[in-house]
């Protein structure tokens, strides 16, 4: 049987795989499970709920409250407001579980549900596995008369708070600095154009124009070339791009050139250690960062710990080992020391708090690490459970890195959506990289 949960919530095609009805139940479900253990009885449990701007967040927000307070928990939606904005007033309210309706950067006509508990922290699997067991226990009544949860509509002070608690984790001046940031027509169209504007930047916002509809069309992290044309244009010293529920963040500098998240962590992660707050000199990344990342950190002196692709794993080893700094290539980076969560517009704030302390370009600031040419090719394959155990795979893989040496690397893994197989290589030079990949490729494909 197929898991309800995903590596990020529940996902799927609004109103067709992700109905009002398991909407309902996933509420609640999730009221039942991530209340059970409440040590007061005096104050009825308590739940905040938030939505990117996409058309069918309207609905499944009424479907999670309804779910909610049909089980005698207390529903505070707070509106349109980033995943991470979602984590962080969990804990200032004081709630016992948060939720976010968004499917991040996929297209407007899907979503996703995302539970957090108790301090706004991302559950663990087996968590989510008593949630999605006790979808199909629900009982047919829940609590009647005074018992029955009440739904609150707005929270005035929501964005204010979470306003507040960002400035407060940056509180450089970034006076001078003049930044594009394209929000995608999503989460953070108010809130990421608002932090930069009260930390004192010059903000020239795109893409900031939600109507239900238009989240990531064309626009946001995954079509970075929308930022790079309005840096040039407006002169300006830097862009930020953020995905549609802005726990993501890449950059450009004032050339157009991309910033990818392997580079913005190096930057913070040599920022961070001059200021002794890079906790054991460790930096957390996934097995998909660039080679060229561990490589400039060894020569600033500083760790890089693997993970598993994919945010929670990063999570779970910043929380395991008390680290400071970790994140992904695709600009999701987590500080825990100000989030339980990755933010994108903290990881913006940070970027350009390094700029006004240094007075140095964005430029400058990256090259401390060089990227290596990297090819990632993806195999479509009938099972992708025997690749790693087949023979001939094992043998390329010896060889091509015995042929790369100290300066390349080889990964090969199954995609945890899709029949694919990912081969990826990367080199000192571009093409020696699409050489090994495509031998190897030509390998699985053949399987």
């Amino acid at each position: 049987m197929t898991r309800l949960f995903g590596t990020d919530g529940v996902r799927g095609l609004a109103n067709k795989d992700l109905t009002v009805s398991m909407a309902l139940s996933l509420g609640g479900a999730a009221a039942d499970v991530l209340t059970a253990d409440r040590k007061s009885s005096d104050l009825r449990p308590t739940a905040i709920i938030g939505r990117d701007p996409r058309v069918s967040g309207e609905m499944l927000a009424a479907a999670l409250a309804a779910g909610m307070a049909a089980r005698g928990v207390d529903v505070l939606r707070v509106g349109v407001i980033p995943t991470p904005g979602v984590a962080f007033l969990t804990d200032a309210y004081g709630a016992d579980m948060g939720v976010m309706i968004s499917a991040s950067h996929n297209p407007m006509p899907d979503n996703g549900i995302k539970f957090f508990s108790t301090g706004g922290r991302k559950l663990p699997d087996v968590v989510e596995d008593k949630i999605e067991a006790a979808m199909t226990e629900l009982s047919a009544t829940g609590p009647t008369g005074t018992g029955i949860g009440r739904i609150i509509e707005e929270a005035p002070d929501a964005m204010d708070r979470y306003l507040a608690h960002l400035a407060e984790s940056v509180p450089t001046s970034l006076a001078g600095i003049k930044v594009v940031v394209d929000t995608a027509n999503g989460a953070a169209f108010e809130v990421a154009p608002a932090a930069y504007r009260a930390a004192g930047a010059e903000v020239i916002a795109i893409h900031d124009q939600p109507d239900a509809y238009n989240i990531n069309d064309n626009c946001g992290s995954t079509h970075i070339e929308e930022v790079q044309q309005a840096v040039l244009e407006h002169g300006a010293d830097l862009g930020l791009s953020h995905d549609g529920d802005a726990d993501r963040c890449l950059a450009v500098d004032a050339e157009g050139n991309v910033i990818d998240g392997d580079q913005i962590m190096a930057i913070l992660a040599v920022a961070m250690k001059e200021k002794s707050e890079l906790r054991k000199n460790t930096l957390v990344a996934t097995v998909m960062s660039n080679l060229g990342l561990k490589i400039a950190m060894e020569q600033q002196g500083i760790e890089v710990r693997e993970t598993k692709v994919g945010d929670r794993y990063v999570l779970e080893e910043l929380n395991a080992g008390g680290f400071s700094l970790g994140g992904e290539q695709s600009g999701h980076l987590v500080l825990p020391d100000h989030c339980t969560t990755g933010d994108g517009t903290l990881t913006g704030l940070k970027l350009m708090a390094r700029m006004a302390e240094t007075s140095t370009s964005i430029a400058e600031l990256a090259s401390v690490m060089k990227i290596l040419p990297q090819v990632l090719i993806n195999v479509p394959v009938e099972n992708k459970s025997v690749i790693m155990n087949d023979e001939r795979v094992l043998e390329a893989i010896s060889a091509a890195e015995i042929e790369l040496g100290s300066t390349g690397r080889v990964l090969l893994r199954a995609s945890g959506t899709e029949e694919l197989f990912r081969v990826m290589v990367e080199a000192s030079e571009s093409e020696h990289a699409r050489k090994v990949a495509g031998r190897l490729a030509a390998i699985v494909a053949s399987i």
